[in-house]
């Protein structure tokens, strides 16, 4: 993309009616635009971001044998009423509205209820079984307090798979392997080493679940954890029984500032009880189904890791999700550097290496301020100098050390492949 075609653009100065650091640089820099408290639109650099994350995770969720869906936002009330989860004094986040004909509906904060309800009419015998559904779906959900950007919204980005299994054996295979999974996926997206498998409440979900949590002082979350004997705990469920059943002291244990993740959970069968999922086995008899629940925010995830890549002023994306693998930059205005910047951004985009060109007539001083707040990872300058050495000039703003080299443009596409 050239930049001087990007629509969106740079703050000189960040938002004064945001809190937290995600938002205020990706306002500043142009990746989201706030609609309201807690609720924010994704303009094309914020929305590479997230579809870079979202391919990751299809990926991995699909390997493990999802298959995808999408499902509507829109809940029935007489639904949620037979697992007594659309009271609100059970489940104090939902958002409901009056319908003109009469009734009245929800939006959807998790889809459980109408997954498993889905599933009536297509299961019946044990031959059906298993099945793994994921989707990637707007959740909505009324906050009380909506001031950590996107970290918080009440309009939010999940992936939320869930699983239907004949047996607990079975259901306990595919559990772990979707925790492996998303093991996999931190890894990938760039948290890896800092994200923890939690012990943890289950909320208005089950009475305990595993989260998945990420060191970050933004966080509002306190964990604690073992590193060695690889345990970590929420501090809400710490308690004696608790150490003692994971086999750790409370002495063994460093408290740890994070944001959930990723969360999941184990309904075992009540849910299909309640709902009337059933299948027959071998012997003809009724049996209900295992249930699985399974979710990572996108958007959360998005907030964390600018909350871990940046400072108060710059931006860096992982390579991995990165809105483009690197930021060419035309430095001055003559016509030898904007045709040897045309040349390189043409050879760049051939060989199948994502590039935003800045080709605007801007000085040197505010091409670089808007590079480093938009935060890819290479940078690419052309300039006199470097048409001077028959090169382009390279930085890997990876690099703790930030050196740049002046090398033939081969050699850079070399490099970044």
């Amino acid at each position: 993309m050239r930049q001087s075609q990007l629509f969106s653009k740079t703050r000189k100065e960040s938002p004064s009616d945001e809190v937290s650091k995600n938002a205020k640089l990706l306002i500043q820099a142009g990746f989201i635009h706030k609609e309201m408290a807690g609720v924010y639109a994704f303009l094309p650099l914020g929305l590479r971001v997230l579809e870079k994350m979202k391919a990751i995770v299809r990926e991995e969720i699909n390997d493990i044998g999802g298959q995808e869906i999408i499902m509507t936002t829109l809940q029935q009330k007489g639904l949620w009423e037979k697992t007594g989860r659309w009271d609100d004094e059970k489940v104090d986040v939902w958002f409901k509205s009056a319908l003109h004909s009469g009734g009245e509906v929800g939006l959807g904060w998790s889809h459980e209820e109408p997954i498993t309800n889905m599933m009536l009419d297509h299961v019946s015998s044990y031959r059906d079984l298993p099945i793994y559904v994921h989707q990637f779906q707007n959740k909505m959900r009324n906050e009380l307090r909506a001031k950590s950007g996107i970290m918080r919204g009440r309009e939010f980005i999940m992936n939320d798979l869930y699983s239907f299994n004949l047996s607990e054996e079975d259901h306990t295979r595919f559990y772990n392997d979707a925790i492996e999974a998303y093991k996999r996926i931190f890894t990938r997206i760039g948290i890896g080493e800092d994200t923890f498998l939690t012990f943890a409440p289950g909320g208005a979900f089950t009475e305990f679940s595993h989260e998945f949590q990420t060191s970050t002082d933004a966080g509002e979350d306190n964990i604690f954890i073992n590193k060695e004997k690889n345990i970590a705990i929420n501090e809400e469920v710490v308690s004696d029984e608790i150490l003692k059943e994971l086999g750790v002291n409370r002495d063994e244990l460093e408290k740890v500032k994070t944001a959930e993740v990723g969360n999941i959970f184990n309904f075992g069968t009540e849910k299909c009880e309640q709902l009337g999922l059933v299948y027959k086995n071998e012997k003809g008899e009724q049996v209900p189904v295992w249930l699985g629940s399974y979710g990572i925010g996108i958007t959360r995830l998005m907030g964390v890791l600018v909350e871990k890549y940046s400072d108060d002023e710059v931006m860096i994306w992982p390579k991995s999700v990165a809105p483009f693998r690197v930021h060419l930059l035309a430095l001055g205005g003559n016509d030898d550097v904007h045709k040897a910047a045309d040349e390189a951004y043409k050879v760049l985009q051939e060989v199948g290496i994502e590039v935003l060109y800045d080709d605007r007539d801007e000085s040197p001083g505010e091409k670089f301020r808007d590079s480093h707040l938009i935060g890819i990872p290479a940078q690419i300058v052309i300039g006199n100098q470097t048409i001077d050495k028959d090169g382009v000039e390279l930085t890997d703003r990876l690099d703790e050390d930030g050196t740049s080299e002046i090398l033939p443009l081969k050699e850079v596409i070399s490099r970044l492949s």
